[in-house]
């Protein structure tokens, strides 16, 4: 709840009352600065300009006869009344009497009343009023005991917490250990863990018989493995003996938290002093097998390469895929594959990681696919210092550090190379894009543009569309200007023709004579190419929805141009490339064309779309996979298997090679330094980021189907 506000203007009795209150306060005892000599000490209570505060409470309780007398009536009614009601009755008392040494008693006798009856909330407030007036009560201490336990039931753990401990330093024997019992929990509750863990640690280390000291040491456990930090644990081992029944536990604590942080040298350190120390504690076997592990991470099997893969779960089939290429990679050589299942999830591709560094001695690492479990493979393949070449799109996954390594289609790549193409290539400078409002269009139009704009070009257009859209009329009319037609001049200018020329005319009249001029408003085509990053079934109803609005496609067919011109009288057509990405490529159909040519027509003729993969390419190197895996596994390889057996080639050829590399150090440098590697997506070589840098596919689509556009064709297709 909030305080409430106070109006800042005061009133007249308000300022008054201020003035009157400054003025008492400037009369008391002068300071020792303006006397010239040392203040005088206030009395116990008094409130000084020096000392604001009570130092101890102002209400001096005094005995009184009525009120012994009302106390001891009180009492007696008490016996026969249940524990609330009795406690209202002492409460009567203290209300009738508060300034006597009767009604502090009543008070104490109320509080323990509720305490007993379980009401801890009124407990407290009796027992916290009464220590505020009298903490030198006879009964004190033991109002403070049922004020920190009370504390402790309605959550008050903080001041359970305070309250406990200055109870528990001062007590001795069982109720001293029940007390820091109860200290721990207030403080375990209050997100005190370093207090805590102290706390238990001592209780250990006073437990009397092996069953308590047992109890106590599984607490202390109990604390470090679930809540105490880091810094706790070490603060707490620090200077403890190896005696100590705490000992091992903590120690070994440290030591897992070290493998955690790679702090390798104090992580055998603290194994070998807790194996000294404790050869047949039951952690003594974690403990050897931890040490082993730790002195194998820089042991390696020049042959070991590992593949993290979803094999399970929603990703199988990507998983799959990825594996048949890399099998086929590999086969015929002496490399052994060792496969980890990460089932899509980035704990299990953690700690997959971790065995095939320290158990497996893996010298790489390829894989995973998934961008969430390709970081936690990547942050983890650079703190072991393990080569990894991954196959996620996500960029700049290779920022991570220098082992890191990625062969794989990402989006930057796909905008860079349509757009090398489109301006370097076919020499356009002006561009329009529709892409959906999904993560993977809004990355790529961003791309896009930017490479545009670096070569010098510009955007002069770009709508948006939800993922799920199926018309796209309006997107189209706005490209073209014909959306908002009170902006244009030649509208305006046609509308006010048309209402002189139909003036007198009936309604009807009126509204054809409107409707022919505004069809005949002209697009405004001020762009040479659209860019539509969507999948190839979105692609086949926006290329006709284009049409409608006039906007000519079909660039590279010159008896439909002619058939347009004659259509439309114009002897000159303004035509525009559609370009696109992999997302274009699309499975055959019944008439065996794919089937974005299928349902698109001759609306997508003549554009050209980027791919990683083309599976008829007739590049030698993807001709020669194309015919073994269709060998092998009796299908067509999609980009996944293309880029797993790559990556596979890659690694065998540098483990194959005459100076083989024997460590992963090597091997990182041997992969950094691979040029004009030729594979089936083409020539890769990694850059100064370690991303592979390869000439991707263009592809150009006809009524005859798809086929790449080869170096000595690109300067015909798609001429306008």
């Amino acid at each position: 709840m909030h305080a409430p506000t106070m109006d800042a203007r005061l009133s007249p009795c308000r300022a008054l009352l201020l003035a009157l209150t400054m003025l008492i306060v400037a009369c008391k005892t002068p300071s020792a600065a303006s006397s010239g000599t040392d203040s005088t000490p206030s009395s116990p209570g008094e409130v000084t300009q020096e000392n604001p505060f009570p130092t101890r409470p102002t209400v001096k309780a005094r005995q009184d006869s009525a009120a012994d007398a009302a106390l001891a009536q009180a009492a007696q009614q008490a016996q026969s009344a249940p524990g609330k009601k009795g406690a209202e009755l002492f409460l009567a008392v203290r209300k009738a009497y508060p300034e006597t040494t009767a009604g502090q008693e009543a008070l104490y006798r109320a509080g323990v009343l509720f305490y007993e009856s379980q009401d801890y909330v009124n407990a407290r407030k009796s027992f916290n009023e009464l220590l505020f007036e009298n903490p030198l009560h006879p009964e004190a201490a033991d109002a403070k005991l049922r004020l920190g336990r009370s504390a402790l039931e309605v959550g008050a753990y903080r001041d359970a917490y305070l309250m406990l401990s200055s109870l528990a330093e001062r007590a001795e024997g069982a109720e001293q250990v029940r007390l820091w019992q109860d200290t721990a929990k207030a403080a375990e509750k209050a997100g005190l863990y370093g207090q805590a863990l102290q706390i238990a640690v001592d209780l250990a280390g006073r437990a009397q018989t092996p069953e308590e000291q047992q109890a106590a040491v599984a607490r202390v456990q109990q604390l470090v493995e679930g809540r105490a930090g880091f810094v706790d644990v070490a603060r707490v081992a620090e200077g403890l003996p190896a005696s100590h029944p705490a000992w091992p536990v903590l120690t070994f604590k440290l030591a897992r938290i070290h493998y955690h942080l790679r702090d390798w040298t104090r992580l055998e350190e603290t194994l070998n002093r807790f194996l000294a120390e404790a050869p047949s504690h039951p952690f003594a076997p974690q403990a050897r097998e931890l040490l082993t592990r730790a002195t194998r991470r820089v042991e390696v099997q020049p042959r070991a390469v590992g593949l993290l893969l979803p094999m399970t779960g929603k990703y199988k089939a990507w998983g799959e895929a990825v594996l048949r290429g890399v099998k086929l990679g590999l086969s015929g050589s002496d490399v052994e594959l060792i496969v980890k299942d990460t089932q899509g999830d980035v704990n299990l591709t953690g700690q997959a990681m971790e065995q095939l560094a320290y158990d497996e001695g893996a010298i790489a690492v390829l894989g995973p696919i998934a961008s969430e479990d390709s970081r936690r493979a990547a942050l983890l393949a650079e703190e072991l210092q393990v080569p990894l070449l991954t196959f996620t799109r996500q960029e700049d996954i290779t920022a991570i550090g220098p082992y890191v390594f990625r062969n794989m289609l990402t989006n930057s790549a796909q905008a860079r190379a349509i757009a090398d193409y489109a301006m370097k290539e076919k020499g356009l400078r002006s561009f329009a894009m529709l892409y959906p409002n999904l993560p993977y269009g809004v990355e790529l139009a961003n791309d896009f543009w930017d490479q545009v704009v670096d070569n010098g070009g510009q955007v002069r257009g770009a709508e948006t569309y939800a993922h799920d859209q199926t018309t796209f009329t309006s997107e189209a009319k706005k490209l073209v200007g014909r959306y908002y037609l009170e902006d244009r001049g030649d509208y305006v200018e046609g509308v006010r023709e048309v209402q002189e020329q139909t003036t007198g005319q009936d309604a009807f009249r009126k509204r054809k004579a409107m409707e022919k001029m505004k069809g005949s408003v002209e697009p405004i085509v001020d762009f040479e190419a659209i860019f539509i990053p969507d999948e190839w079934r979105r692609v086949s109803l926006v290329a006709p929805a284009l049409a409608v609005e006039d906007i000519v496609t079909n660039a590279c067919d010159a008896r439909d141009l002619e058939r347009i011109r004659k259509t439309t009288g114009k002897k000159t057509l303004k035509t525009v490339m559609l370009l696109g990405t992999n997302a274009w490529s699309s499975a055959k159909g019944a008439s065996g064309l794919p089937e974005l040519v299928e349902r698109g027509g001759k609306f997508v003729n003549c554009s050209v779309y980027v791919d990683g993969f083309f599976v008829d390419s007739q590049r030698p190197a993807t001709q020669r996979f194309v015919k073994s895996y269709r060998q092998t596994y009796n299908g067509d390889p999609s980009l996944l298997e293309a880029y797993g057996y790559d990556s596979a080639r890659m690694l065998r050829q540098l483990l194959e090679s005459k100076q083989a590399p024997q460590s992963r150090a090597e091997l990182r440098e041997a992969l950094a330094n691979l040029k004009d590697f030729d594979g089936a997506t083409g020539k890769t070589s990694f850059d100064d980021k370690r991303e592979a840098r390869k000439p991707l596919f263009l592809l150009s689509v006809s009524n005859k189907g798809v086929t790449e556009v080869t170096p000595d064709q690109r300067a015909s297709v798609g001429d306008m």
